[in-house]
């Protein structure tokens, strides 16, 4: 039996819509890069970006458990000496919970260009509303990801 190799031209993408509302970060953003990344299909390649379109929405209503909201931090560096910036967790997720989410997910991709364009698939909305209804989105279950 030979090994198949998915053709970027042979690449089937669908749009799924996911709402956060109630969901565990962590265990939504792995959902997420899954889809993202393709291997959830049976004709996944690793070197292939064979994954779908993502839709999250109600980002801002996204939870994190046993206190890790107030114990991790998110830090950044502006490239000058004394230029880091940190920050708690609840913090970010209450100024910008889009980009705590699209951050989590970055993490969890291939790094390089593979990587790059998978992310590129990903809209995340703070709110209910979403621009993309004539893609015609599926929604996820989500029911294991649930805050317990």
């Amino acid at each position: 039996m030979r090994t198949y190799s998915a053709k970027p031209t042979e690449v089937q993408r669908a749009w799924h819509v996911i709402d956060a509302e109630g969901l565990v970060l962590g265990r939504m953003c792995t959902e997420i890069a899954t889809l993202l990344r393709g291997k959830h299909k049976p004709s996944f390649t690793p070197s292939i970006d064979t994954g779908d379109h993502v839709i999250v929405i109600n980002a801002s209503k996204v939870v994190m458990t046993s206190g890790k909201a107030e114990d991790k931090i998110v830090a950044r560096h502006s490239g000058y000496p004394g230029g880091i910036r940190v920050e708690k967790y609840s913090q970010f997720l209450a100024r910008s919970p889009e980009s705590a989410i699209r951050r989590t997910v970055h993490g969890m991709l291939p790094k390089g260009r593979l990587g790059r364009a998978q992310i590129k698939k990903l809209q995340v909305y703070a709110g209910a509303e979403h621009p993309h209804v004539a893609q015609q989105p599926q929604p996820v279950d989500m029911s294991h990801a649930k805050a317990r």
